[in-house]
C-alpha cells in the first residue's frame, strides 16, 4: 500500500512545475487533478504570516462561513441549559449538556468535531479546557463559539464554517473543502478565508503580512501561489 501512494505522489507531483508560482484559479484547477486518492481529499490552505506568534495580540484567530461549505459532516457539541439547550438540540446540535457533558468528556468521550459555549457556561468549560484545549475545541468568543445565539452558531457550523488559527511558527492552516468540489468552487472558498485573515491581520503587525501560501489535498503535493493580489 506504501508502494502505491509513492508512486501516485510522484505522478502527481510531477504535474506541478518546480519552482513555478500559480493564480488562486489555476491552483485550484491543479490541486484537483492532483487528488488522486480513493477518498475525497480535503483542500487545505497554509499561510505564512508575518507576525510574531509569541505576542498575544498577533494571535491571529477567526471563523468564516464559506459559500460551499467544506463537504463534511461536523458534529456539534453545545454546552448551554434550558431553553438555549433547546434552540441547540432544535438547531441540530449533536450533543447538548452541561455538568453532565462536562462530566463525560473528563471520562473520555470526544464524539465531536466542534464545541459551543453560552457564556454563562465557561467555569464548567473552563474545568476541562486542557482536554478541549489541545485538540483546537475550546469554545472562543474570537471565533464566535461562545455566545448566546446558539441556534445560528449551530448551523453555520454545520453549514461549513471553517476555523483558521496560527500555529508557533506563525502560519494558519485552515481547510478550504473537498478535491470533488471542484476549482472554481474551491477558489471562491479560498478568496472568501483570505478576506476573512486579511481583515484579521493585527494592528501590531508590521511590514509584509501575506508572506507565503501554499495549497495541498490531503495526499497530494503542495502547489504554491501568487499571494501578490491578495494582499491588502
Amino acid at each position: 500500500m506504501a508502494t502505491k501512494t509513492g508512486k501516485r505522489y510522484r505522478a502527481a507531483r510531477q504535474k506541478v512545475t518546480p519552482e513555478k508560482i500559480y493564480s488562486i484559479d489555476e491552483a485550484c484547477e491543479l490541486v484537483v487533478a492532483t487528488a488522486t486518492a480513493k477518498f475525497a481529499e480535503t483542500v487545505d490552505v497554509a499561510l505564512v504570516l508575518g507576525v510574531d506568534a509569541k505576542k498575544s495580540e498577533q494571535n491571529v484567530r477567526g471563523s468564516i462561513s464559506l459559500p460551499h461549505g467544506l463537504g463534511t459532516t461536523v458534529r456539534v457539541a453545545v454546552f448551554a441549559k434550558g431553553p438555549k439547550a433547546k434552540e441547540a438540540e432544535d438547531a441540530g446540535a449533536d450533543i447538548v449538556g452541561a455538568d453532565d457533558l462536562a462530566e463525560r468528556i473528563k471520562g473520555g468521550f470526544m464524539d465531536f468535531d466542534s464545541v459551543v459555549a453560552t457564556p454563562d457556561m465557561m467555569a464548567q468549560v473552563g474545568k476541562i479546557g486542557k482536554i478541549l484545549g489541545p485538540r483546537g475545541l475550546m469554545p472562543s468568543p474570537k471565533i464566535g463559539t461562545v455566545t448566546f445565539d446558539v441556534a445560528e452558531t449551530v448551523k453555520s457550523i454545520k453549514a461549513g464554517r471553517a476555523e483558521f488559527k496560527i500555529d508557533k511558527a506563525g502560519i494558519l492552516h485552515a481547510p478550504i473543502g473537498k478535491a470533488t468540489f471542484g476549482g472554481k468552487k474551491l477558489s471562491e472558498n479560498f478568496n472568501v478565508l483570505i478576506q476573512a485573515v486579511n481583515k484579521a491581520k493585527p494592528s501590531t503587525s508590521k511590514g509584509v503580512y501575506l508572506q507565503k501560501a501554499v495549497i495541498s489535498s490531503t495526499m497530494g503535493p503542495g502547489i504554491a501561489l501568487d499571494i501578490a493580489p491578495l494582499r491588502i
